[in-house]
């Protein structure tokens, strides 16, 4: 039988890998990479090598190394170049994605953990945490270089004009900052929209020692200055900083509370643990109405159901949970992913995950940077993926 191979790596190559295993991963990685980027410069540039075309963008221009720290090793890669070139939206520096997707938040968390060495604040175990992930000795010239260079990218992307969006989610969450000696909580404000083909984009991020309205109202103030409009309906939480941000900034917007927060908010006025099933079940079954006129007779009688039992938790009902129906005025199609914040609460999740390496951070615009690095990658794997919903004309 005849061994059919579909390997098409060199054979000289092969005998590498063979001979060295895994420390053979870098060299590997750094022909793959330099292949992409050729790849993709060509693509840029809109004709092959020595090939005329009337849609040349500009020219090649040669090579510049770029050493790479990779947990496998380090690599030195070949970043093409150009002359003469143009983007379509008029910008003229070229710069590889394949080489920077990916690893924004990886740097980003390791200048995060660096400053905190450099500054004096960290432990032990940051310190050790911070050679590991660099894998080499940081000064403080070499970090100030890196964050200055990783800062223009995150800024360009948060600043970036924006433009119509249907729908908008807004949530915060907090991390812990050092502010002059002392351990304080910031908060992360987070925007996601929706645009008009169905996909996700994370609008904007800001951090700051405080959640309350005027933060919020910045904020939403800021997404408005970058072109945010058309937005039909937003989707939070009840803080009451943005409860009164979304009013002053966005207020022709219908507001809609998450169904999930509000699920939960009920369990504190349920006086008898007996109750909490058949009252869990009786909210569910207003928010899964058919319509808004079903869901407010549904209220009414449930209600009426609890007054004598339970008269606080009846209160409460009567006057909350008309906040998580505004979503019935929107396509059926749609109310199952606008009712809650949970999408956000995923990111939120995974923003978690990725922070808490970090401990404390050592100021506010080393939080903002790693939010925002792991923030972009994200919202880059959205527009990549399918649509989130779809618009139809119901």
């Amino acid at each position: 039988m005849t061994y059919q191979s579909d390997c098409t790596l060199s054979e000289q190559f092969l005998d590498q890998l063979c001979g060295q295993g895994l420390d053979a991963l870098p060299e590997l990685i750094r022909i793959v990479l330099n292949n992409a980027m050729q790849l993709e410069r060509q693509k840029f540039l809109g004709a092959a090598p020595h090939e005329r075309t009337e849609q040349r963008t500009g020219y090649a221009n040669g090579y510049k190394d770029k050493t790479l720290d990779l947990r496998v090793g380090r690599t030195v890669v070949q970043v093409p170049q150009t002359r003469d070139a143009q983007f379509s939206s008029g910008g003229s520096n070229f710069y590889p994605q394949s080489l920077e997707k990916g690893t924004r938040s990886e740097r980003a968390l390791k200048l995060a953990l660096a400053e905190m060495y450099i500054q004096g604040v960290s432990t032990r175990k940051v310190a050790a945490i911070t050679e590991q992930l660099c894998g080499f000795d940081v000064t403080s010239s070499a970090v100030s270089r890196a964050t200055q260079e990783l800062d223009a990218i995150l800024q360009e992307w948060r600043e970036r004009s924006l433009g119509e969006f249907a729908y908008l989610y807004l949530d915060a969450r907090y991390e812990s900052v050092r502010l002059s000696g002392l351990q304080r909580r910031a908060a992360v404000l987070i925007a996601i929209g929706v645009d008009l083909e169905g996909k996700r984009q994370v609008l904007g991020v800001s951090v700051a020692i405080s959640e309350q309205e005027v933060h919020w109202r910045s904020f939403l103030q800021s997404l408005l200055a970058r072109g945010l409009c058309g937005v039909r309906l937003v989707t939070s939480d009840a803080h009451p900083g943005i409860q009164c941000a979304v009013r002053s900034v966005l207020g022709g917007v219908p507001w809609q509370r998450c169904q999930f927060h509000l699920q939960q908010n009920a369990s504190k006025y349920v006086p008898k643990q007996e109750l909490k099933t058949p009252v869990a079940a009786d909210i569910r079954a207003i928010f899964n109405a058919q319509d808004r006129v079903e869901a407010e007779a549904l209220l009414k009688r449930t209600v009426q159901k609890y007054e004598k039992s339970a008269p606080k938790l009846a209160d409460w009902m009567e006057q909350n949970l008309p906040e998580g129906l505004s979503v019935f005025a929107f396509p059926t199609s749609h109310r199952r992913l606008l009712r809650t914040t949970n999408g956000l609460e995923r990111v939120n999740r995974e923003l978690r995950r990725r922070t808490r390496v970090a401990s404390i951070f050592p100021n506010e615009a080393s939080c903002l940077r790693l939010v925002s690095a792991l923030l972009m990658e994200i919202s880059d794997d959205w527009q990549s993926d399918k649509a989130y919903l779809t618009f139809t004309n119901e």
